[in-house]
């Protein structure tokens, strides 16, 4: 089996050699499986050495020029030659125990496409809330974070990959098209909870809370609209690192 690994990057250099070093060695856990990887590395239009590092830590580097993250996912997809994805964001550190676990649920039979728990590398009580209700609302609905999502190659494909009609929540609206190939098919998705991603919680830092409070709040006025303008998701596309 072989797993191809994609990573989302936009002006990324400060954090990103750590993050492809934690994929490096948390690849230890899919070499017990049996399994092969590869990492792809999706240059999201950068200003800065995000490409030169990819290439330096041995990843595959591929060119999305509109800012856009489901568009560098699936441009990131488009050359990836593994039979199962891993979207994992440049920001997030899995280690071998969540690989192998992964592993092991995909071996197992039935799973099409899953998620895992995340745990914020900031102590904040508040911070720590936040990553606590996600991971309760990831578990009962079967949504995962866009910072790690699993799916079988085929399967995204057949689904048409992430909407590049989104700027933001693309994640949830590909997991609500998987969860119904999955009744279609009998299958399942799955939220690993063993083993936690450990994620930046650099939004918390870099954004006051009325501007998230704000978001949210035109989330859910427009009923989703300002999802489909980048102009209106400024928290990921506005450059702050």
């Amino acid at each position: 089996m072989k797993l191809s690994i994609l990573i989302p990057a936009y002006n990324e250099a400060a954090g990103l050699a750590t993050t492809l070093q934690h994929i490096t060695v948390a690849s230890a856990g899919l070499t017990a499986h049996g399994w092969h990887s590869e990492i792809i590395v999706c240059d999201n239009n950068s200003t800065d050495s995000t490409a030169d590092i990819a290439r330096s830590h041995g990843a595959t580097v591929v060119f999305e020029p509109v800012n856009q993250i489901s568009r560098a996912r699936n441009a990131a997809a488009a050359r990836a030659t593994g039979d199962w994805l891993l979207f994992i964001d440049a920001d997030s550190h899995p280690d071998a125990l969540l690989l192998g676990e992964m592993a092991a649920t995909i071996t197992s039979g039935r799973c099409l496409a899953g998620g895992t728990t995340l745990r914020m590398n900031e102590a904040g009580v508040g911070v720590q809330a936040m990553a606590g209700l996600w991971n309760l609302i990831s578990r009962l609905t079967h949504w995962a974070a866009g910072c790690f999502i699993f799916v079988e190659a085929a399967s995204f494909r057949q689904l048409g990959g992430f909407s590049e009609s989104l700027y933001a929540s693309e994640e949830i609206d590909l997991f609500r098209r998987l969860k119904r190939m999955a009744r279609r098919h009998g299958r399942r998705i799955v939220i690993l909870h063993g083993h936690p991603l450990h994620t930046s919680a650099r939004k918390v830092r870099l954004y006051s809370a009325p501007e998230l409070i704000g978001f949210i709040c035109r989330t859910l006025l427009s009923g989703g609209r300002n999802l489909r303008r980048a102009e209106d998701c400024k928290l990921w596309y506005d450059g702050r690192r």
